[in-house]
Parts: structure tokens; sequence; C-alpha cells
């Protein structure tokens, strides 16, 4: 009896044996490996109290709506080389510090356009020789017309981040165990600098149109992702963030400044590689 329970036994230890080679065999090691990715971006934006500050004028906009301005799709506008950071745009670097763990740098190019003819309420006051704007304002409802305001993060609204993510195979899941073919599902979090270009024209002055560093996002994300050929992947990724810029650049004057706080809510398709040096 004791014979046949050990015959037993060393028949399962054999069967565990194989099935642990076999899922060695097939388990695919990312730890050490490097990854890139370019995608493109649609992303909404949250209201936003932006407030004007400068030598005549002290005023805050209450709730000023945005939208994001993606290009229509043609194949040379999303690939044709001269054209890459024309739409919205994400490009990122990474490396697997750990199985499951990645870290990243990277770029989320997005586009952020204050919405024009919109009625706004304004608190504050303006002094501007001359300007037919001037006034002192206690909430009263005016219409951001372009020789009002014009202001455009369009070149754009550059989120420089660092991630942390996790990633899962859940290939199991759907009865797949391929080194060729995996899915994954992602997860993590960020934070970065914002890095904008600001198209700028305030109270019918001179326009102003430069780089700035004027503030700081957080976000966080999720998504799927989907490996073929062991190398090459596609990713779908949902990233909600909030934004915050205290320093943002609307003349040459080194007094003027506006300051503005929103959340956002990305929509990405990626697409990328992951490999060993």
């Amino acid at each position: 009896m004791f014979q046949k329970k050990l015959l037993l036994l060393g028949i399962i230890l054999f069967a565990l044996s194989i099935s642990a080679q076999e899922e060695k065999k097939n388990k695919v090691i990312n730890k050490g490996k490097f990854f890139m990715y370019w995608g493109w971006n649609w992303a909404g934006y949250s209201g936003s109290d932006i407030r004007f500050k400068g030598n005549n004028y002290d005023f805050t906009l209450r709730d000023v709506k945005a939208r994001d301005t993606p290009s229509d799709f043609t194949f040379k506008k999303y690939f044709g080389i001269t054209n890459l950071t024309k739409p919205q745009t994400n490009m990122r670097i990474g490396y697997f510090f750990k199985e499951n763990y990645t870290i990243s740098i990277g770029v989320d190019h997005m586009k952020y356009v204050v919405n024009n003819d919109q009625f706004v309420a304004i608190d504050g006051d303006i002094t501007i020789a001359d300007n037919k704007y001037n006034g002192v304002y206690t909430g009263q409802k005016i219409q951001l017309t372009e020789d009002f305001l014009r202001l455009e993060h369009t070149d754009g609204l550059n989120y420089i981040n660092m991630q942390v993510y996790r990633f899962d195979d859940i290939s199991r899941w759907f009865g797949l165990d391929s080194e060729s073919f995996q899915i994954n599902v992602t997860e993590g979090l960020g934070a970065g600098i914002l890095y904008p270009k600001t198209d700028t024209t305030l109270l019918d002055q001179e326009r102003h149109d430069d780089y700035h560093v004027s503030g700081y996002g957080l976000s966080a994300g999720a998504g799927l992702n989907i490996v073929f050929l062991k190398h090459f992947f596609i990713q779908a990724d949902l990233k909600a963030g909030y934004i915050n810029m205290p320093d943002v650049k609307i003349s040459t004057n080194p007094l003027d400044s506006a300051s503005q706080d929103f959340f956002f809510l990305q929509n990405n398709i990626l697409i990328g590689g992951k490999f060993r040096l």
C-alpha cells in the first residue's frame, strides 16, 4: 500500500515538474527590457478659473470652457515624418526594473483651446489706457470675443512626466499560452512638469506665442496592452489627471502672467516595441 502511494506521489511530482518546466518555457521574461512607444491622444478638460495679472489689470474669468483640437485623420498627417508632432501625440521610453513594474519618461502633447464667444463671469479690474473693457467687475457676465481673449496651448499643452506602471499578463484568461502573443493589463501613476507653448491675445494687445515652464501635473491611468511577435505591441490607454499652472506667460512683459488649474481625461492609442540592449 505504501509503495503504491509512493509511486503515485512520484508520478504527481514528475507531472508537476514537467508542467513547471513547460510554464517556465512559455513564460515571457520582462525584467531588464526597455520599451518605447508613439501614439495619439484625444482629450477633454474640466472648466477652469483663469486669473490674468499685469501692470494695468488683475481679473479672474470663472469656469472657462476649453476643448482639444485633434487633427482630422489622414495618413500623411498622422504618419508623415514632417507632421509627426502636429496631431496630439504621446511619446515614451521606459524600462522594466522588475518583472511586472516599469519606470518611464515621456511627453503627452495635448492641445488646449479656450472656446471663444462663450459667456463667463468676471471679477477684478482693468485700467488699460483707451481700452473699451476698462472697469471694475464683480461677477458680471462677459463674452470672450477674440478682441477680449484668445488663449491656446496648442503647440501644445506639453505634459513632460515620469510614470511608474504595473503590467500583468492575463493571456490565460482567454486560454492563450504563447511567447509570441500576450494580453496585459497595465495601470499606474505619473507626475511631471507643464511646458506649454501658449498663444495669447489679451485685451486687443500684441499677440504672444512662446514656450515656458508653467507648472506641474499629476496623473493616473490604466490600459490594455497586446504584444505580438514577442517584441511589438499596441496599447489602448485611459489617463486622468490634474494640471496646475501658476505661471503662464501671456506677453513679453515679465510682469504679465496667467494662472489656472483643471482636470483632464485622455484616450490614447499607442504602438511600440520592447527589447533588450
